[in-house]
């Protein structure tokens, strides 16, 4: 765990506190290439700055924590410093999943329990500042809020020996940010880490351990960089 200087008052406050976890030891298998898909740079700037820097300018951040390879740190240092990423003070060292390092990250933080943890990817650079807005105030409101979108293309699902029509009104796009309290989210990560469960995202564990999860309504520039035709439709959006 690297702790960079700290500039954060963690007085006590009546207010709950809203810090930002961003899991980025992934390596892109998907993606392939030697620098992992969060480091390339679009415009002399790296993608994991773009995300970054979303959650610096919203004020009701308070801190940022980026889980990363050991061997990443200093990069991500020496970004927090070119970019004047204040509210970044915290890296710890990623997981073998996603989870792993999400968890990492969760029993690092100086949370208490009514407290907001927000996981967003670090390859969603585009994150519109109205989208997160609106999932923090239906988090504050709920308890939770995972970032969707409605699908608004024909869907169908295919099997051996035919193809069924979905109804796409009942079909959502799941993105990130998602939004738990400190608590319901520990809690949901205790019991998988203990059932040796690996879900897809934070919601699927926080919904496994009986919570209800609220939607809040997500964007099509919120898009992953996935493959390398999504980090040239970015290029083409930033250019």
């Amino acid at each position: 765990m690297s702790l960079l200087p700290s500039t954060i008052n963690h007085q006590p406050s009546t207010m709950p506190r809203i810090v930002a976890i961003i899991p980025a030891a992934g390596i892109g298998k998907r993606f392939g290439g030697a620098t992992p898909k969060q480091f390339l740079k679009i415009n002399g700037k790296e993608i994991l700055a773009y995300t970054l820097e979303v959650f610096q300018k919203t004020k009701k951040i308070d801190e940022i924590i980026v889980a990363a390879s050991r061997e990443e740190f200093p990069r991500i240092i020496k970004l927090q410093k070119k970019h004047h990423l204040t509210k970044l003070q915290t890296i710890v060292e990623g997981g073998k999943e996603r989870q792993d390092s999400v968890y990492n990250a969760l029993i690092m933080a100086d949370l208490n329990k009514g407290d907001l943890v927000i996981v967003h990817d670090a390859a969603r650079p585009l994150l519109p500042e109205k989208v997160l807005a609106d999932a923090i105030r239906c988090a504050e409101k709920n308890g939770n809020a995972l970032v969707c979108l409605q699908a608004k293309d024909t869907l169908l699902k295919k099997t051996n020996r035919e193809h069924t029509y979905l109804t796409r009104s009942q079909i959502y796009y799941v993105q990130t940010p998602q939004i738990f309290r400190y608590a319901q989210l520990l809690s949901a990560f205790k019991k998988a880490k203990k059932e040796k469960f690996v879900g897809t995202d934070e919601s699927m564990l926080v919904r496994r351990n009986g919570k209800k999860i609220h939607l809040s309504e997500g964007s099509p520039f919120n898009f992953k960089i996935t493959a390398k035709e999504d980090f040239e439709m970015l290029k083409r959006i930033m250019k």
